[in-house]
C-alpha cells in the first residue's frame, strides 16, 4: 500500500524502549555494615559470643572488620558489658582454668595468649592467680609423664632433652622443667612410674 514505509505503525519521534542499566550486585563483603549500624553490630556479637566467651578486644576487632564504625561499636560494647554479656575478668579466669587443665599451660604460657586477646595486663595477674604453684608442677608432671611413654626406646639424654624442650614451650621455667623430668624420669628407670590418677 503507497505512502507505508518502514517506519509506519510508529508515532513520529517516538524511540525504541530501552531499559534502564542495572547496577551489579555488590559483594556482601565489600557491602559493609546496612544502613542500622547498631542492628548489624548486635547481631555480629551475638553470633560471636554464641557458644564461647570472647574479650572485648577480640569483639572491638570483628566490628571494625565488618566496616562498624566506632562511634556505634563503642558505646554497643559499653552496653553489653554492662549486662554481663562482654566481661574480660570472667573471660581470664574461665579461658585460664580451662587451658591449664587441657593443654597443661604454665601462667606464663597463658599471660602471653591473653595479652594476645587484648586483655589488659592487670585482669591477666589476677586471673594467673588461681594457678598455684603445686598446680603448675603437677600439670608439669603429668605432660611429662604421658610424654615419656612414647619415648622408651630413647637414651636417657634425649628423654630428658626432649621432655625439657616440651615444658617449656608449655611456658615452664627451666628450674622447674629441669627439676620435674628428673624426677618423672628417675621414677620410670627405678619402675616406680607414678600414677597420674595419683597426681589429681
Amino acid at each position: 500500500m503507497a505512502g507505508r514505509g518502514r517506519g509506519a505503525g510508529r508515532s513520529r519521534g517516538s524511540r525504541p524502549f530501552t531499559p534502564p542499566p542495572r547496577e551489579a550486585p555488590a559483594d556482601a563483603e565489600e557491602r559493609g555494615p546496612e544502613a542500622d549500624h547498631e542492628a548489624v553490630a548486635r547481631k555480629i556479637l551475638l553470633d560471636q559470643l554464641t557458644g564461647q566467651a570472647r574479650s572485648r578486644a577480640e569483639l572491638a576487632g570483628k566490628l571494625a572488620k565488618r566496616q562498624v564504625p566506632e562511634e556505634v561499636a563503642g558505646p554497643l560494647l559499653d552496653r553489653f558489658e554492662e549486662v554481663g554479656l562482654v566481661d574480660d575478668a570472667s573471660f581470664a579466669r574461665e579461658w585460664t582454668q580451662s587451658r591449664h587443665a587441657s593443654r597443661g599451660l604454665a601462667r606464663r604460657a597463658l599471660g602471653v595468649e591473653l595479652r594476645r586477646k587484648g586483655v589488659a595486663q592487670d585482669v591477666i595477674d589476677e586471673a594467673l592467680e588461681g594457678v598455684s604453684d603445686d598446680s603448675e608442677r603437677e600439670a608439669a608432671r603429668v605432660l611429662a609423664q604421658r610424654k615419656l611413654r612414647s619415648m622408651s626406646t630413647l637414651d636417657e639424654q634425649t628423654q630428658v632433652r626432649r621432655l625439657v624442650g616440651l615444658l617449656g614451650r608449655k611456658g615452664y621455667s627451666p628450674g622447674l622443667a629441669f627439676a620435674v623430668v628428673r624426677e618423672v624420669v628417675g621414677a620410670a628407670q627405678a619402675g616406680d612410674e607414678p600414677d597420674p590418677e595419683d597426681w589429681t
